[in-house]
Protein backbone atom coordinates (compact mmCIF):
# COMPACT_ATOMS: atom_id res chain seq x y z
CA UNK A 1 0.00 0.00 0.00
CA UNK A 2 1.62 3.48 -0.84
CA UNK A 3 1.82 6.02 1.64
CA UNK A 4 -1.10 8.54 0.35
CA UNK A 5 -3.79 5.14 -0.05
CA UNK A 6 -2.34 4.55 3.80
CA UNK A 7 -3.00 8.26 5.14
CA UNK A 8 -6.08 8.35 3.00
CA UNK A 9 -7.78 5.05 4.79
CA UNK A 10 -6.45 6.14 8.58
CA UNK A 11 -7.83 9.88 8.69
CA UNK A 12 -11.00 9.92 9.34
CA UNK A 13 -11.37 13.59 8.27
CA UNK A 14 -10.92 12.65 4.20
CA UNK A 15 -14.27 12.93 2.27
CA UNK A 16 -15.04 9.69 0.51
CA UNK A 17 -16.52 11.61 -2.84
CA UNK A 18 -13.04 13.01 -2.96
CA UNK A 19 -11.87 12.20 -6.65
CA UNK A 20 -7.99 13.25 -7.00
CA UNK A 21 -5.50 11.83 -9.10
CA UNK A 22 -2.93 9.36 -6.36
CA UNK A 23 0.18 11.06 -7.76
CA UNK A 24 -0.91 14.26 -6.26
CA UNK A 25 -0.87 14.51 -2.08
CA UNK A 26 -4.57 15.10 -0.33
CA UNK A 27 -5.72 17.66 2.14
CA UNK A 28 -5.73 14.55 4.63
CA UNK A 29 -1.62 14.24 4.17
CA UNK A 30 -1.69 18.11 5.69
CA UNK A 31 -3.29 17.39 8.84
CA UNK A 32 -1.25 13.95 9.90
CA UNK A 33 2.07 14.72 8.80
CA UNK A 34 4.90 12.49 11.03
CA UNK A 35 6.30 14.71 13.71
CA UNK A 36 8.84 13.10 16.13
CA UNK A 37 10.21 14.81 19.48
CA UNK A 38 13.88 15.25 17.64
CA UNK A 39 12.89 17.24 14.45
CA UNK A 40 14.81 20.01 13.99
CA UNK A 41 13.38 23.53 14.16
CA UNK A 42 13.49 23.58 10.53
CA UNK A 43 11.41 20.60 10.52
CA UNK A 44 8.97 22.16 13.01
CA UNK A 45 8.25 24.73 10.90
CA UNK A 46 7.39 23.74 7.75
CA UNK A 47 4.97 21.28 9.48
CA UNK A 48 3.38 23.88 10.87
CA UNK A 49 3.39 26.17 7.95
CA UNK A 50 2.25 22.58 5.85
CA UNK A 51 -0.78 22.74 8.18
CA UNK A 52 -1.43 26.22 7.90
CA UNK A 53 -1.73 26.15 4.19
CA UNK A 54 -4.15 22.83 4.66
CA UNK A 55 -6.29 24.98 7.07
CA UNK A 56 -6.55 28.14 4.25
CA UNK A 57 -7.41 25.48 2.00
CA UNK A 58 -10.44 24.07 4.09
CA UNK A 59 -11.78 27.61 5.15
CA UNK A 60 -11.20 28.76 1.44
CA UNK A 61 -15.27 29.40 -0.53
CA UNK A 62 -15.45 27.23 -2.20
CA UNK A 63 -13.33 24.60 -0.58
CA UNK A 64 -10.69 23.59 -2.58
CA UNK A 65 -8.56 20.23 -2.46
CA UNK A 66 -5.01 20.09 -2.49
CA UNK A 67 -4.76 18.27 -5.92
CA UNK A 68 -6.60 21.21 -7.74
CA UNK A 69 -4.50 23.80 -6.26
CA UNK A 70 -2.49 26.04 -8.21
CA UNK A 71 0.32 28.40 -8.34
CA UNK A 72 -2.71 31.40 -8.50
CA UNK A 73 -4.06 29.94 -4.84
CA UNK A 74 -0.27 30.47 -3.86
CA UNK A 75 -0.54 33.73 -4.63
CA UNK A 76 -4.14 34.00 -3.10
CA UNK A 77 -2.59 32.58 0.57
CA UNK A 78 0.35 35.12 0.37
CA UNK A 79 -1.66 38.18 -0.05
CA UNK A 80 -3.77 36.54 2.51
CA UNK A 81 -0.86 36.44 4.64
CA UNK A 82 0.14 39.86 4.70
CA UNK A 83 -2.55 40.93 6.86
CA UNK A 84 -0.45 39.70 9.69
CA UNK A 85 2.66 41.02 8.21
CA UNK A 86 5.07 43.10 11.13
CA UNK A 87 7.15 44.92 8.26
CA UNK A 88 6.19 48.63 7.40
CA UNK A 89 6.51 49.14 3.39
CA UNK A 90 6.33 52.35 2.24
CA UNK A 91 4.32 53.60 -0.59
CA UNK A 92 5.61 55.23 -3.02
CA UNK A 93 3.99 58.72 -1.96
CA UNK A 94 5.34 58.62 1.51
CA UNK A 95 7.96 61.01 2.72
CA UNK A 96 9.94 58.05 4.14
CA UNK A 97 9.95 55.89 0.85
CA UNK A 98 13.70 54.48 0.50
CA UNK A 99 14.90 55.11 4.10
CA UNK A 100 15.37 52.11 6.09
CA UNK A 101 15.41 53.92 9.46
CA UNK A 102 12.57 56.25 9.38
CA UNK A 103 12.79 58.99 12.19
CA UNK A 104 8.61 58.89 12.36
CA UNK A 105 5.52 57.01 12.73
CA UNK A 106 3.69 56.88 9.40
CA UNK A 107 0.26 55.40 7.85
CA UNK A 108 2.19 53.21 5.41
CA UNK A 109 0.72 49.12 5.81
CA UNK A 110 2.28 46.81 7.50
CA UNK A 111 3.41 43.43 5.13
CA UNK A 112 4.80 40.47 5.17
CA UNK A 113 8.96 41.02 4.40
CA UNK A 114 10.35 39.21 1.29
CA UNK A 115 12.55 36.81 2.93
CA UNK A 116 9.82 35.38 5.15
CA UNK A 117 7.68 34.38 2.08
CA UNK A 118 10.74 33.20 0.18
CA UNK A 119 11.80 31.13 2.59
CA UNK A 120 8.05 30.28 3.54
CA UNK A 121 8.02 28.65 -0.03
CA UNK A 122 10.94 27.22 0.16
CA UNK A 123 9.30 24.94 3.06
CA UNK A 124 6.02 24.58 1.68
CA UNK A 125 7.49 23.51 -1.60
CA UNK A 126 10.09 20.57 0.20
CA UNK A 127 6.55 20.01 2.44
CA UNK A 128 4.01 19.07 -1.10
CA UNK A 129 7.38 16.80 -2.02
CA UNK A 130 7.52 15.29 0.77
CA UNK A 131 3.64 14.85 1.25
CA UNK A 132 3.79 12.98 -2.15
CA UNK A 133 3.50 15.48 -4.65
CA UNK A 134 5.31 15.38 -7.83
CA UNK A 135 8.00 18.19 -8.51
CA UNK A 136 6.50 19.26 -12.03
CA UNK A 137 3.04 19.62 -10.41
CA UNK A 138 4.30 21.37 -7.51
CA UNK A 139 1.89 24.73 -7.27
CA UNK A 140 4.75 26.39 -5.12
CA UNK A 141 7.55 26.22 -7.64
CA UNK A 142 5.15 27.80 -10.15
CA UNK A 143 6.85 30.66 -12.19
CA UNK A 144 3.55 32.70 -10.82
CA UNK A 145 4.98 32.74 -7.74
CA UNK A 146 8.72 33.28 -8.35
CA UNK A 147 7.69 36.02 -10.71
CA UNK A 148 5.56 37.31 -7.62
CA UNK A 149 8.40 36.89 -4.79
CA UNK A 150 10.86 38.46 -7.16
CA UNK A 151 8.26 41.67 -7.82
CA UNK A 152 8.14 41.92 -3.96
CA UNK A 153 11.46 42.07 -2.91
CA UNK A 154 12.34 44.76 -5.70
CA UNK A 155 9.02 46.14 -4.33
CA UNK A 156 10.29 46.04 -1.02
CA UNK A 157 13.91 46.94 -1.46
CA UNK A 158 12.97 50.28 -2.76
CA UNK A 159 10.53 51.32 -0.32
CA UNK A 160 12.74 50.39 2.50
CA UNK A 161 16.04 51.49 0.85
CA UNK A 162 17.49 48.03 1.81
CA UNK A 163 19.20 45.80 -0.64
CA UNK A 164 18.61 42.48 -1.52
CA UNK A 165 21.68 41.71 -3.51
CA UNK A 166 23.01 38.34 -3.55
CA UNK A 167 26.20 37.94 -1.15
CA UNK A 168 29.23 37.24 -2.57
CA UNK A 169 30.87 34.19 -1.28
CA UNK A 170 34.73 34.68 -0.35
CA UNK A 171 37.07 32.86 -1.54
CA UNK A 172 39.50 31.66 0.69
CA UNK A 173 42.99 33.90 0.54
CA UNK A 174 45.53 31.95 -1.75
CA UNK A 175 48.24 30.38 0.72
CA UNK A 176 51.42 31.78 0.59
CA UNK A 177 54.31 30.53 -1.99
CA UNK A 178 56.91 29.21 -0.52
CA UNK A 179 59.13 29.88 -3.28
CA UNK A 180 58.28 33.76 -3.55
CA UNK A 181 59.67 34.07 -0.20
CA UNK A 182 63.13 32.04 -0.28
CA UNK A 183 63.97 34.38 -3.27
CA UNK A 184 63.85 36.82 -0.77
CA UNK A 185 65.70 36.06 1.63
CA UNK A 186 69.24 37.59 1.43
Amino acid sequence: MDSLTEVESSNHLVNTNNTHSSHLPTNSNITSSSSSSSSSRYENQKRRDWNTFGQYLKNHRPPLSLSRCSGAHVLEFLRYLDQFGKTKIHAPICPFYGHPNPPAPCPCPLRQAWGSLDALIGRLRAAYEENGGKPEMNPFGARAVRLYLREVRDLQSKARGISYEKKKRKRPPPPPSSSGEANMQH
